[in-house]
């Protein structure tokens, strides 16, 4: 861009290798420092977790990296977290399109966690298998935290200052008013489990099945309304950092949020981990599997905000007293500036079971590489002519446009169809 003058001298020109190392520098810089921790107790064997702080946007490229942490909780047997942490994230990093910027990346990433979670359900209901799990699955990127989740796990975020936000949503039967709601607008049933004189005990289930969650992975036995589309939530952290505390309902059925966060506080993340855990268990005692992973956001500089180095040896004890006095009070005033920036920015949030209004309105969308139309769930080649819209069924609505995408194969729209209650559970539509 010309300067004010309409004139720009050679002396203002950068080299390009030099803006790029400039880049690759400042966001060095301004990455935040990840330090976590995870803690475990078994009593079913059905709790799983994943931690990899490997992953690269970019391939090659380790400016571009990111971190995933994930809980599942197993039910029914392990086989379906098993699955899940084995196959999750292949399947969300799949439903993004290659070759977009940082920025595109974590816009298109709420739909691809969609995608991936439905067809990660899709693949293992074809194996035949009845488990079925929770998943919480959170994806850290530089300041910005993206949480996706079925089930009753749950992430929780603790700023700067003490406060303490969920980043999840139950989807309990029992407590989730609007899940009980959908579940039955599509077909199933809610009440309690009927014994013997028609006496009605325990939480809210949906039946067929007799499952407590209104959303899952698997659970091909009970009816396809426990759907595996997640709820969402991006959020963007100030540079002071923050906490989160991923859990399975081990820990939340015993500690609330807060309880959580302030029994940890002060610890580094591994301690904070076991600590949690532990409390847990004091306050409950060992009914259910529990998993906690604590994940501390860091600045970079965070460490040379405090003065380290000891002081000299020999000093005059008046010289030694006014140090300590102006280091405390520098504390006192960081601590107070920190908690005045402890604002966190939220992207983007949606919970909606209903894959057309998850996946959007896209008239491009997803052409693969041999320039065939995908689908937008499992990512498999489509002709044009076989492509169904997402929005197809719906043309009484001028809101819609049944005739853009994204498309889906007819598999997945069988799929879609029967979450939304427009077909039998278990039916196959040819």
């Amino acid at each position: 861009m010309a300067s004010g003058d309409g004139r720009r001298g050679h002396q203002d020109l950068v080299p390009l290798a030099a803006l790029i190392s400039r880049e690759m520098k400042n966001e060095k810089m301004e990455k935040p420092t990840l330090k976590y921790g995870c803690a475990a107790q078994s009593k079913k064997g059905e709790d799983y977790f994943l931690i990899k702080t490997d992953c690269l946007r970019v391939p090659g490229n380790p400016s571009s990296a990111f971190s995933v942490f994930a809980v599942f909780d197993g039910h029914n047997g392990n086989a379906a977290a098993i699955y899940t942490r084995e196959n999750l994230l292949g399947h969300v990093i799949g439903a993004i399109p290659r070759g977009l910027g940082r920025e595109d990346w974590l816009q298109v990433l709420p739909r691809a966690l969609v995608a991936g979670f439905v067809k990660t359900d899709k693949e293992f209901q074809r194996r035949g298998e009845t488990s079925g799990t929770t998943a919480t699955f959170v994806i850290v990127d530089g300041w910005t935290v993206t949480v996706a989740c079925v089930g009753d796990s749950r992430c929780i975020l603790d700023t700067q200052g003490g406060a303490v936000s969920n980043l999840t949503v139950d989807h309990r039967l029992e407590d989730n008013v609007e899940e009980r709601e959908r579940v039955t607008a599509s077909g199933g049933e809610v009440g309690r489990l009927s014994i013997f004189g028609g006496a009605e005990i325990g939480p809210l289930r949906c039946w067929p099945g007799g499952l407590c969650l209104s959303r899952s992975i698997g659970d091909m036995d009970v009816g396809e309304f426990i759907v595996p589309v997640p709820h969402v939530k991006q959020v963007k952290l100030s540079n002071v950092g923050g906490r989160l505390i991923i859990a399975s309902d081990g820990i939340w059925d015993a500690l609330s949020s807060e309880a959580a966060a302030r029994t940890c506080h002060g610890l580094p993340a591994e301690l904070a981990a076991r600590q949690v855990v532990k409390e847990a268990l004091r306050t409950r005692g060992l009914k259910d599997d529990t998993t906690c992973i604590v994940v501390d956001i860091i600045p970079p500089d965070s460490s040379s905000s405090l003065p380290t180095s000891p002081p000299p040896k020999k000093q005059n004890k008046l010289r030694a007293l006014l140090l300590r006095i102006k280091s405390r009070n520098s504390s006192s005033k960081l601590s107070k500036k920190l908690s005045a920036v402890a604002v966190v920015e939220e992207l983007f949030e949606e919970g909606s079971a209903m894959l057309a209004e998850r996946l959007g309105t896209d008239d491009t969308a997803a052409q693969s590489t041999s320039g065939l139309f995908m689908c937008a769930v499992c990512q498999v080649d489509l002709a044009p002519s076989e492509g169904i819209s997402v929005h197809a069924g719906s043309i009484f609505s001028m809101s819609l446009k049944p005739w853009q995408g994204p498309f889906l194969c007819g598999d997945c729209r069988n799929k879609k169809d029967a979450m939304e209650g427009k077909r039998p559970s278990g039916v196959k539509v040819a």
